[in-house]
């Protein structure tokens, strides 16, 4: 791709040359229309921070402070950047979808993450001038399989459908979470993008939950494999929530650009130094309900599926860079490398799993066990 953009037909151009170039499977777009959909909130008052009982902003120049736009963008880049990150990251997976039902699945949570980036470079052409087009294409510059995504768990493999369900059941789990703090922002065209966001992300997490459910009670795979790929992609998952105390959290919050999690139901006053880490525990606290589910249908006698401590084997805050165990035990520096070695998949255990998933058994038939469908409804009421 070459040239500058200027308008977000010139962006269209720009996306369809990405969508070749990492080599998506175009086919499982048929039928499918891209679009930028906004659903304005009923309330429109901003009803957190600073400016609380104004009116939201619908406009870039109705914004009081450069600041502010300035943390604005920053949030719909990295929001952006998460989408196209995970249709990297997945776009070899329809080659070996043990099932039509579940390539139909994939295309769709791929179509939307699609459609999800749109979104936000849509909002970033036409709302932030000069600069919000150089983001947007930027967007589809970055790379998740040469690191050069913003954030980490973006940039992590995803080789396989175990891969893909942990994957969808956790990350875009953390991804619920994003949109819903974003969904009680002060600037109304993000505000607005939310709700269609949410929908479609929780056909995303029902793939997820149920794809782990058909696996866990198939019983082919032992569960001591499957909890390595949750050691994988758990913590990477708790770094998405950013630094313990983060100013700029505390801002976007003074702002009214981000709240929290349950801010349209939580009427305590905010630890603006810890909305984080406040972020973090509320999203711990609700994979551990979705893996205690999973182990109510493990064949009886199995091992239980666990939640990994905060502490392993993180990147970002407090905990980074240091030795704990998956149960948040200290570890000695020189023996960490083979502790952890141990508790993540190996490359002859992924080849182990390879070897499981020959056998169509791995994974039970998707009429076993609720369809995605009733639990994207169900999400979608949370």
């Amino acid at each position: 791709m070459a040239g500058r953009i200027t308008t977000f037909d010139d962006w269209i151009e720009y996306f369809r040359g990405w969508q070749k170039e990492i080599g998506f499977p175009l086919h499982l777009l048929e039928g499918f229309e891209f679009d930028a959909k906004y659903e304005e909130p009923a309330n429109d008052e901003i009803f957190f921070g600073d400016y609380k009982g104004d009116k939201r902003w619908r406009r870039v120049i109705d914004i009081p402070d450069q600041r502010i736009r300035d943390a604005l963008q920053h949030l719909i880049v990295y929001q952006a950047d998460t989408e196209f990150g995970s249709v990297e990251q997945q776009r070899h997976l329809a080659e070996t979808a043990p099932t039509e039902y579940d390539l139909h699945s994939l295309a769709r949570v791929m179509r939307e993450e699609m459609r999800h980036g749109w979104q936000m470079c849509h909002i970033l052409v036409n709302h932030f001038g000069y600069s919000g087009r150089v983001e947007a294409q930027k967007q589809l510059e970055r790379r998740s399989w040469k690191n050069t995504r913003l954030l980490g768990s973006f940039n992590v493999e995803v080789d396989d459908w175990l891969d893909f369900f942990t994957y969808t059941e956790f990350i875009d789990r953390d991804g619920k979470f994003q949109l819903r703090m974003l969904l009680h922002s002060a600037f109304m065209p993000l505000a607005a993008s939310m709700g269609p966001m949410l929908k479609e992300e929780a056909y995303h997490l029902g793939t997820g939950h149920t794809g782990l459910k058909r696996i866990v009670a198939a019983g082919v795979i032992p569960v001591p494999l499957i909890q390595k790929w949750f050691h994988k992609w758990i913590p990477t998952a708790y770094d998405l929530f950013g630094v313990d105390s983060s100013t700029s959290a505390e801002w976007a919050y003074v702002w009214g650009v981000k709240g929290r999690f349950d801010e349209d139901t939580n009427t305590t006053a905010p630890d603006r130094e810890g909305l984080n880490e406040y972020a973090r525990l509320l999203y711990q606290q609700d994979i551990a309900n979705h893996i205690a589910a999973l182990n109510n249908v493990l064949p009886a006698g199995s091992p239980k599926l666990t939640v990994p401590d905060l502490k392993f084997n993180r990147s970002i805050g407090s905990h980074a860079g240091k030795f704990y165990t998956t149960t948040g035990e200290p570890v000695d520096a020189d023996k960490y490398p083979a502790y952890l070695a141990s508790v993540l998949p190996s490359p002859q255990e992924r080849e182990t799993l390879r070897d499981l998933c020959a056998d169509p058994s791995w994974i039970l038939p998707p009429s076993s066990h609720p369809r995605a469908d009733a639990l994207r409804r169900t999400e979608a009421r949370k």
